[in-house]
C-alpha cells in the first residue's frame, strides 16, 4: 500500500485497467472503489443491484487469484532453495491447479458498455501522470544511438546472405540445423527478417514494437549487452580472423578492423556495469545500451551474436547433464528462462505441473500460448507451432543455408 500512495488516481486506474486486460477481464478495476461508487449512484435500483452483485463477485475472485498466485510464488521460492541444494523436486513442490476462473454473475451487455464508457470518461478527466510512460524504442532509435554514441552504422546484407552467415557461425559453434531453424520458425513464424522487431510484421512492416526483441533469435536489448559483455573477446577474435583471411581485399580488412575498434568500445561499456541481468537491463535502456543493440543488424556481428546466444542455452543444458537439446527444448529454455526450462526438462514432477508454476503472473496472462498446459504440454505446443511454421519461406531458406554448408562449407568471410 505504501507504493500505491505515490501513484496518481489516473495511474491507479490505468494500472487496474491494464491488469484487467492482461487477465482477460472486462474493464473492471474492482480495487478502485471510488469510481465504482460514483457509477453505482447513477443507476436505477435494479441496475445497481446487478452492478453491486457483479462487483462483489469480482472482488472475491480477485482475492482468490491473489491467494493462488501467492501460493505459486511461495512454491517457486522453495524450489529455488531445493535446486540450489541439488534436491529432487516432487509434485508437492508445485501448485497442482490452474488460476481460478471467474464463475460469478455477468453484467448485462448494456450495463457493461455503460460501465466501460464511464471508466473511459473518468480516465480522460484525470491529469496526465507526472512521468509519462516511455514508448518501447524501435529500429530507428537503436540505429540513431549507434550512430550518435559510437559513430557506427551496421552493415546490412541480404536476407539470404545473413542466413548463410548465421548458419556458418552456428555450425562452427556446434549448433545443429534443427535447433536453429526450429527456434527461428517459432520466434518469427517462419518468415522473420534480420531486422524484425517484436510487434512489427517482418514483411509488411506494420505494427508497433511490443518489446525490444530483434532478429532471428529475438534478442532483447539486455541480451545484446549481456552477450557482448561475456563474449566480446571472442567476437573481436572472429573479426580479426576474417580480416586476416588470405584472399580478403585490403578494403575489406580495414572495414572489419574498423568494426572491431567500435566493438571494443562497446565491449568496454558493456563491462562497465556488474555482470548481473538487472544491471544489464538497466544499461540497455541508456544510449550506449541502445547503440549496442544495433549490432544485431550488422552482417558480420549480428549472426555471431545471435548464434552465441543459442549456444549459451546449449551449454547450460550440458552443464546440467542434458547433452542433447531439441529445437523445442531450446526454445522452452528461451521462453521460460534457462533454469526454469531445464527444470521442466529434467524433473518429471515439473513436466506434469501446470504452467503457472513457471511464469510470473503478468507474463502468464499476456502470453496466451502458455495457458492451461502442463510443462510437458507447453513443450509439445512449441513443437506443434514449429511444425506449422517450418515450411514457410523464411524457414525453408534458412534450412537451405545449412544444407549449403553441409555440401560445400562456406569460406571464412
Amino acid at each position: 500500500m505504501r507504493v500505491l500512495a505515490h501513484f496518481s488516481r489516473r495511474s491507479l486506474l490505468a494500472t487496474a485497467l491494464t491488469f484487467a486486460a492482461a487477465a482477460g477481464l472486462p474493464h473492471a478495476p474492482v480495487a478502485y472503489a471510488g469510481i465504482a461508487d460514483d457509477f453505482s449512484a447513477r443507476l436505477n435500483s435494479s441496475q445497481r443491484q446487478q452492478f453491486q452483485s457483479w462487483r462483489t463477485s469480482k472482488r472475491v475472485h480477485e482475492a482468490q487469484l491473489d491467494a493462488y498466485w501467492a501460493a505459486v510464488e511461495g512454491k517457486r521460492a522453495e524450489r529455488r532453495k531445493k535446486k540450489a541444494a541439488r534436491l529432487e523436486l516432487t509434485s508437492a513442490d508445485y501448485v497442482q491447479s490452474f488460476p481460478p476462473k471467474y464463475e460469478g454473475p455477468q453484467l448485462p451487455p448494456d450495463l457493461l458498455r455503460a460501465w466501460n464508457r464511464f471508466v473511459a470518461e473518468e480516465e480522460a478527466k484525470q491529469p496526465p501522470p507526472l512521468v509519462p510512460p516511455k514508448e518501447i524504442p524501435g529500429l530507428d532509435d537503436f540505429l540513431a544511438a549507434a550512430r550518435n554514441v559510437y559513430g557506427f552504422t551496421p552493415e546490412r546484407v541480404s536476407e539470404r546472405e545473413f542466413k548463410d552467415r548465421y548458419a556458418e557461425e552456428a555450425v562452427a559453434l556446434g549448433l545443429t540445423k534443427s535447433q536453429v531453424v526450429r527456434v527461428y520458425a517459432l520466434e518469427t513464424s517462419g518468415q522473420g527478417t534480420a531486422d524484425m522487431q517484436s510487434g512489427v510484421h517482418p514483411i509488411s512492416k506494420r505494427g508497433r514494437p511490443i518489446s525490444t526483441a530483434l532478429g532471428y533469435a529475438q534478442l532483447l536489448d539486455a541480451n545484446s549487452v549481456s552477450e557482448l559483455a561475456k563474449h566480446g573477446r571472442r567476437f573481436l577474435a572472429r573479426l580479426e580472423q576474417m580480416a586476416l583471411r588470405a584472399d580478403s581485399p585490403r578494403e575489406r580488412a580495414l572495414q572489419l578492423r574498423a568494426k572491431a575498434a567500435v566493438l571494443t568500445q562497446m565491449w568496454t561499456d558493456a563491462r562497465s556495469v556488474p555482470n548481473d541481468w538487472a544491471q544489464h537491463r538497466a544499461f540497455a535502456k541508456t544510449p550506449q545500451g541502445q547503440g549496442i543493440h544495433a549490432i544485431n543488424l550488422d552482417g558480420d556481428i549480428g549472426p555471431m551474436l545471435q548464434a552465441i546466444k543459442l549456444l549459451g542455452l546449449k551449454e547450460e543444458a550440458e552443464k546440467a547433464g542434458k547433452l542433447t537439446l531439441a529445437g523445442a527444448e531450446m526454445e522452452l529454455m528461451n521462453l521460460a528462462g534457462p533454469g526454469t526450462g531445464l527444470e521442466i526438462l529434467l524433473f518429471p514432477a515439473a513436466a506434469g505441473a501446470p504452467t503457472p508454476n513457471f511464469f510470473a503472473r503478468s507474463a502468464y496472462y499476456v502470453n496466451k500460448m502458455t495457458n492451461n498446459l502442463t510443462g510437458a504440454g507447453l513443450l509439445a505446443e512449441l513443437d506443434k507451432r514449429m511444425d506449422a511454421d517450418i515450411g514457410k519461406p523464411g524457414a525453408v531458406e534458412f534450412s537451405s543455408a545449412f544444407d549449403s554448408i553441409a555440401s560445400a562449407p562456406l569460406p571464412w568471410r
